[in-house]
């Protein structure tokens, strides 16, 4: 195998396309596209990945999906399969996100539990991989991960919890 099989969507699970759509352009700033409205929404977070420098590469930025659970596309089937709701109580994939340098975990943190999510926890440091985190459920049960580097010289707030 000359490359490795390579990751190009992650797509969230929604009863609501067009709620989700509106809730991560509000908490994110992201673009989110109808591809049909209501059936499928692409998340385009925007950007490039940066080079080492810091300047913008050739590569974009991954994209993901908003997907509606009454009738999963593709499919061959054109009326869908079972089952259509979200799923249940239990623990649920995550997806991580890269607090930009002019953005804050906080903010974000605050407009998804304005909009609806539950809020897991704020405030962490995990030393393992240096960097700041928070987290939240959004309304369809997806769990987003916020992600600030903790940089060469770390400085833990007084009061974060730390692992």
């Amino acid at each position: 195998m000359t490359q490795p099989n390579t990751l190009i969507f992650v797509d969230l699970p929604s009863d609501d396309p067009e709620a989700s759509a509106r809730f991560y352009a509000e908490v994110f700033g992201w673009e989110v596209e109808g591809r049909p409205t209501g059936v499928f929404h692409r998340i385009v977070p925007g950007g490039h990945f940066p080079l080492p420098d810091g300047t913008a590469s050739e590569i974009g930025n991954l994209h993901m999906g908003i997907y509606n659970v009454a009738n999963v596309r593709p499919h061959p089937d054109p009326a869908g399969v079972e089952p259509r709701t979200l799923g249940g109580q239990g623990r649920s994939p995550r997806v991580w996100i890269l607090v930009a340098d002019d953005d804050s975990d906080t903010r974000m943190l605050d407009a998804a539990v304005k909009l609806g999510a539950t809020e897991l926890w704020r405030s962490h440091y995990w030393a393992e991989f240096n960097g700041f985190n928070s987290a939240f459920i959004d309304p369809w049960g997806n769990t987003l991960v916020l992600w600030t580097k903790g940089g060469s010289d770390p400085a833990v707030p007084e009061g974060w919890t730390r692992e």
